[in-house]
């Protein structure tokens, strides 16, 4: 009980050593209403970490978004995934604070960037104001929360970067106050033998272990028979008071018989490192069930620079005879701790479990580049597509090919081209690449076309085909009709949809001029706001052309009058 003690001690100093590297006190809140988190920083996304923080809007948008402090933009980006709607702004003390999927920015930021929107005739746009062209006070509004981009409910995604290095810190560093008093929960225990004699339980390959919780709290594994090199694995979540969102945890210990083994935070990294998240967690694993397993060890291609401690890389090695006492501590920023014992004997026993024997025809060295003829396409993969060598499943057949499957991840862009000379050149038209999701459903590959040739680059393994489009997208109003006035309407709303291969562009000319619609692919909607342009003619004409991915459009008109 006394060594728990000091643990929960060590544990709480370093974070408060932490906090000492950041000001505190200096930034105030982005909103000004309690802050309830619905994601923390460095949580496990796909092929990312979480670069700050999500805020709960109380389900709702339109919220009054501050600056965290004296500053001056330096960046808008609007894009239709992604971050949505972002503004950057940099501090006088090298921060910069970036707020997300807003609704709208301040008038004076608004009016900027709609200026630049509609010489550009664009709604995706990306400016860096020179800097002090867009200066901000502290506690100013500087924009109001939405739900743009890629984010899947009303929230703002907050970060503070380095304005230097552009890497991003864990806000909660900097002095922010979340109400939190809960232990992260474990969900899961696995063991891994590592080495070629590696024995976990009987079990040559990655194996589930049992575990209970104990009266004092802590949560106490059934006892393990292992040999050779072994490594653990868990799965788990943080939750803060007033949420019940499942969240990431903050740091990770790993101890064998006293000695740290392991140990990393998440409190800061870069963003070339972070689709190495795919080494830290079991991607084979997160492929078939979709659930993120940690590794308390390092694999040789793992260049992520979150490691405090690293010992053997987390490797425990076990020998015959002697008797091991691992821990592992997983903590919040709060430092609300869960700790996990997990005792071993070193004891070989007769193999129940065997490895998997993946063997194909053709196999990957991850250092070279990589060339596969599959009849009906070629695949190139450049070096270092893939981090480690593995036999890969090639499969050919038609116009449909399948590049292995999704329990392996790909670091790089890959390229796939497809033989179309046996289309005649008017039938290529309506063609593109569509990679089969788990339905069977095609979906859009973004698609380039050269004489025979058509090519996609990607990350994702699976199967690909070529598939037709012949129909156009489809275009509706959805909040008026033909010849209808709209004198008290403060926007106009259409739905824009395609069955196949997806929007590509859109346009919208009211009385013949470039008006700004702004689309939302989650909702299939553009919209038009009548504040952004003074109306001279008391009956307009609205006119609307979507293209979608290969090519065929749609053209939507209709008249409305207005006072």
């Amino acid at each position: 009980m006394r060594l728990y003690f000091f643990g929960a001690i060590l544990v709480f100093s370093q974070i408060l050593i932490a906090q000492e590297k950041y000001p505190q006190d200096v930034f105030q809140s982005p909103l000004d209403i309690p802050l309830i988190l619905a994601g923390t920083f460095g949580e496990l996304r796909s092929n990312h970490f979480h670069a700050g923080i999500d805020i709960k809007t109380q389900r709702r948008q339109g919220l009054p978004v501050l600056a965290i402090a004296d500053g001056t933009v330096t960046r808008i980006k609007i894009s239709q995934w992604g971050y949505g709607k972002a503004l950057y702004v940099a501090h006088p003390n090298g921060y910069t604070s970036v707020y997300a999927h807003l609704q709208k920015f301040g008038p004076e930021i608004e009016d900027f960037i709609k200026k630049i929107q509609y010489r550009k005739q664009s709604y995706e746009v990306e400016v860096f104001p020179d800097y002090g062209e867009l200066k901000v006070l502290k506690g100013s509004t500087i924009a109001y929360s939405g739900n743009t981009g890629g984010s899947s409910g009303p929230h703002l995604h907050f970060e503070i970067r380095s304005s230097v290095t552009e890497k991003p810190t864990n806000p909660l560093l900097y002095g922010y106050e979340i109400r939190d008093a809960t232990n992260p929960s474990l969900v899961g225990l696995f063991g891994y033998p590592l080495s070629n004699d590696a024995i976990v339980n009987q079990s040559a390959k990655k194996i589930q272990l049992n575990f209970s919780k104990q009266p004092d709290g802590t949560f106490l594994a059934d006892k393990i028979n292992a040999i050779g090199t072994i490594g653990f694995g868990f799965n788990g979540f943080d939750r803060q008071d007033m949420a019940a969102n499942k969240n990431g945890v903050y740091s990770v210990k790993q101890t064998v018989n006293g000695k740290t083994y392991s140990e990393y935070h998440f409190e800061t990294f870069s963003f070339g490192e972070t689709r190495y998240i795919n080494t830290l967690i079991d991607y084979e694993h997160f492929g078939k069930f979709r659930q993120r397993i940690q590794k308390c060890f390092k694999e040789p291609y793992n260049r992520l620079a979150i490691y405090k401690t690293l010992y053997n890389n987390g490797k425990i090695t076990i020998k015959e005879g002697l008797s091991y006492n691992i821990e592992l501590l997983i903590s919040d920023i709060e430092g609300n701790k869960t700790k996990l014992i997990i005792p071993v004997e070193g004891k070989r026993e007769a193999i129940k479990i065997k490895r998997n024997d993946n063997k194909t025809d053709d196999y990957i060295i991850a250092d070279k580049p990589n060339n596969f003829d599959l009849g009906a396409a070629k695949v190139y993969f450049p070096a270092n597509t893939f981090y480690e060598d593995f036999y890969i499943d090639l499969k050919k057949g038609g116009d449909t090919v399948t590049i292995h499957n999704n329990s392996v991840a790909a670091h790089r862009n890959f390229t796939i081209s497809f033989d179309v000379s046996k289309y005649a050149p008017g039938n290529r038209k309506q063609l593109f690449i569509a990679r089969l999701d788990k339905d069977m459903e095609p979906r859009h590959s973004k698609t380039y076309k050269r004489d025979g040739s058509f090519t996609t680059r990607t990350r994702t393994l699976g199967t690909y085909t070529l598939v037709k489009d012949s129909i156009s997208p489809t275009i509706t109003a959805r909040n008026f009709k033909e010849k209808q006035w709209l004198s008290n309407y403060s926007y106009l709303s259409l739905g824009i949809s395609d069955d196949l291969s997806g929007i590509q562009s859109y346009t919208a000319t009211l009385n013949g001029e470039w008006i700004l619609m702004e689309y939302e692919p989650k909702t299939k909607t553009i919209t038009y706001n009548f504040d952004d342009k003074i109306l001279n003619k008391t009956q307009c004409k609205l006119k609307v052309i979507v293209t979608d991915n290969v090519g065929n459009s749609s053209t939507f008109e209709h008249s409305f009058f207005r006072k």
